[in-house]
Parts: C-alpha cells; structure tokens; sequence
C-alpha cells in the first residue's frame, strides 16, 4: 500500500511548515489589527428580577 509510506509526505509536511514558520508567520504577525483592544472596564446593568407568580 503506497499511501501508508511516509517518505515523500513526510518531507512534504516539514517543509511546508518550515516555510509557514519562517516565511508567513512574521509576515502575517506584522499586520497590526484594526479593531485594538480597549482597557475600558464594561459594567454589567442591574436588572431587576422577574417576579414569577408560581414561586
């Protein structure tokens, strides 16, 4: 069964990550995101609870 022969897969795999990790990453890593996290603290509002006539 030659698909369960891992030569030509195997090297096909690490180098396709070797160049994920060294190539696209950095590349990708660089873009700056355009919705930034904010440091604002969000509050929850107090509702008040249901009065439920079977309790």
């Amino acid at each position: 069964m030659p698909q369960l022969n891992p030569n030509p897969w195997f090297l096909i795999m690490l180098l396709s990550w070797l160049t994920f990790s060294t190539i696209l990453q950095p590349k990708l890593l660089s873009f700056t995101p355009t919705n930034p996290p904010s440091t604002k603290t969000t509050t929850t509002p107090k509702h008040p609870s249901w009065n439920w006539p079977w309790t």
